[in-house]
């Protein structure tokens, strides 16, 4: 089971003199996450390191520590709580005790850990988009039916005869979803996968 955050989580420590802040948050794009590491980056910190992941893709940056003493144990802590589509910037404040390449990081990595494993998440479920348009007169009882097909209404479109839908439904329920909009409308319905 792959799982994403529910909103941002923020954890901090104190190790040896020095202020450790990890900051977490749920990303969807690397522009996202770029994003959220620029705006929690504290100028007067000694170090910003952080990671993100989203599916296949992921970085990380030491931001100054040694080499692969902050960013990869970030990294790895997302990838070994079974976190996806995540964004997670530690943040140093040095306070005069050298913590060496070891303590580091167990440093960025036990304070990243716990920040993660304190956040609220959710099971990330994959899914696909459809489209359909439905008449007027099955209006009420598509939109009615919609939250219990765990389908998301992306976008409702109304034109001179109902009104064209988007929604995102489960890739592991999406055939069901298909045949349950055509019976309950008498085939009045046909949708179909949007193309990307």
């Amino acid at each position: 089971m792959v799982e994403t955050l529910i909103s941002r989580a923020d954890f901090e420590k104190d190790i040896k003199k020095s202020r450790f802040l990890a900051m977490a948050m749920p990303v969807e794009t690397e522009e996202a996450a770029l994003a959220f590491i620029r705006e929690v980056s504290f100028p007067d910190a000694t170090h910003n390191c952080w990671a993100w992941k989203i599916g296949a893709r992921y970085r990380s940056d030491d931001a100054g520590e040694p080499g692969g003493t902050a960013g990869r144990p970030i990294l790895q802590v997302i990838e070994a709580q079974g976190l996806d589509r995540v964004a997670v910037v530690v943040t140093r404040w040095f306070g005069g005790v050298k913590l060496g390449a070891g303590g580091l990081v167990r440093a960025y990595g036990g304070t990243a850990a716990e920040c993660l494993r304190l956040a609220p998440r959710v099971e990330l479920v994959e899914r696909v988009r459809l489209t359909f348009h439905c008449p007027f007169s099955d209006l009420a009882l598509v939109g009615s039916r919609l939250p219990g097909l765990d389908a998301v209404v992306e976008s409702e479109e109304f034109d001179a005869t109902g009104a064209a839908y988007i929604v995102a439904v489960p890739v592991v329920h999406m055939e069901d979803v298909v045949t349950r909009l055509t019976d309950m409308t008498s085939g009045r319905i046909v949708a179909t996968e949007v193309e990307e």
